[in-house]
């Protein structure tokens, strides 16, 4: 695509426009969108105007700028993350009647912990992830097993980037943490106990298609809660969701 005068081609900054969006910002000015995307304003207004004529992007009646029904359409067309979060869901509800907490699903993408799905009891714990939301690879039950099953040049490049504390508990010494992920290859879980927040133990095991680790399933329970059933709960539902992926195929 054409390059801006500042050597940006129109698909960084279209990414840059749509990375202005967040859980926390759905709805903003084409203004906002400029200062946050650092574009012109004169450019940022532009593309949020092709975006919206595409219903990429959506304005509400005061002319304020949502992400558009049709790029979530498009993001489901043949998307892997599709294809697992259906195979995923029924398995993930026995766990949730069993546990009664937190059940989530999560990929490696990009470095990050991203949550396809979670599945809450009215009465769970504390827990801070959200659906399309991201966690530290290090700093969550389901990025640790992601992280320990990742490509080894994976592994070595976020081991090498400082190491931010999510809660008091949060491993970010990367000798400690290596150690950590060595012990959740041997084993096939791992238990975090405070790693996200400190009333909460993260329980998570790794999901696998065509024998590659592809997703993480986990439960957030209260700290006081033993992992026990909850592990066995995931484990079960870990190779229902396996077989059903291969069924899939």
């Amino acid at each position: 695509m054409a390059n801006s005068r500042s050597g940006d081609s129109m698909a960084s900054r279209i990414v840059r426009v749509l990375d202005t969006f967040g859980p926390d910002r759905t709805v903003q000015t084409a203004s906002d969108i400029a200062r946050r995307a650092g574009l012109p304003s004169s450019s940022a207004h532009r593309i949020v105007a092709e975006l919206a004529a595409s219903g990429l992007l959506e304005r509400d009646d005061d002319g304020r700028v949502r992400l558009g029904m049709r790029l979530w359409e498009l993001a489901l067309r043949g998307s892997t993350a599709l294809r697992l979060r259906q195979a995923a869901l029924p398995h993930m509800a026995r766990v949730q009647e069993r546990i009664r907490e937190h059940t989530q699903l999560a990929v490696l993408e990009r470095d990050e912990a991203l949550f396809l799905e979670r599945l809450s009891h009215p009465d769970a714990g504390a827990n801070i992830t959200r659906i399309a939301g991201r966690l530290p690879l290090h700093a969550s039950s389901s990025g640790l097993v992601l992280l320990a099953f990742a490509d080894p040049a994976v592994r070595e490049r976020v081991l090498a980037e400082p190491l931010r504390a999510v809660s008091r508990e949060t491993v970010t010494d990367a000798a400690v943490l290596r150690e950590l992920l060595a012990g959740i290859r041997r084993s096939g879980f791992v238990v975090a106990p405070g790693s996200v927040e400190t009333v909460s133990t993260g329980v998570a095991v790794p999901l696998r298609d065509r024998g590659e680790v592809v997703a993480a399933l986990s439960v957030v329970l209260p700290r006081e809660v033993a992992p026990d059933a909850a592990l066995a709960a995931l484990r079960d539902a870990a190779g229902a969701i396996e077989a059903e992926l291969r069924a899939r195929r």
